[in-house]
């Protein structure tokens, strides 16, 4: 049997996304709907379940990464409790201008996941995002890759550019997770 990893955005994916701003502290949270439900049945079907997410907001000054830090602790506790799970949150701090090798498109979070999991293995594994980099992203890892339509002012233009990249798309992650016998 193979051996499965999901790698997730965050905004966008698991929490509603703030269009013009960043998520700077669990008040600002909100999970979109059907995620905690799904997070259960997530954790059965994949061996491992790693989150990489752009967080720019800390190279603007406008949350520190405590603050992201606390975000993410308490996004992992309500995770649990419903009986979910994510084994690790990577994330990338830098500004988009400095494209350092962290940030999504680049491939520097799956490198690290897969550093820190040795078990993980691209070809068995799925990047679920709601941006093109995160579709670029899965693609430069030659993982399956899943857009969910959550994101309202995505670029069509640059979209068609990559849809040959897409794998999958969905409304959202309940919407996936209920049609994941169909992909794996």
């Amino acid at each position: 049997m193979k051996r499965w990893t999901l790698f997730l955005d965050r905004d966008g994916v698991i929490n509603n996304r703030i269009v013009g701003s960043y998520v700077r502290n669990w008040s600002e949270f909100e999970f979109l709907g059907g995620v905690l439900e799904v997070m259960p049945i997530l954790a059965r079907k994949f061996d491992c379940i790693v989150v990489v997410t752009n967080q720019q907001g800390i190279a603007k000054g406008v949350m520190t990464e405590s603050d992201l830090n606390k975000v993410h602790a308490k996004m992992l506790e309500e995770i649990k409790k419903k009986g979910g799970r994510i084994d690790k949150v990577y994330f990338c701090a830098a500004h988009e201008r400095e494209n350092p090798p962290c940030r999504k498109p680049n491939v520097g979070m799956a490198e690290q996941a897969k550093s820190d999991f040795a078990r993980i293995d691209f070809d068995c594994a799925i990047m679920v995002g709601d941006s093109i980099t995160d579709i670029e992203f899965g693609y430069n890892m030659n993982m399956k890759t899943v857009l969910v339509e959550t994101k309202a002012d995505i670029d069509p233009i640059k979209l068609e550019k990559i849809t040959n990249q897409i794998d999958y798309k969905y409304p959202d992650l309940y919407t996936f997770a209920n049609d994941l016998n169909n992909i794996i």
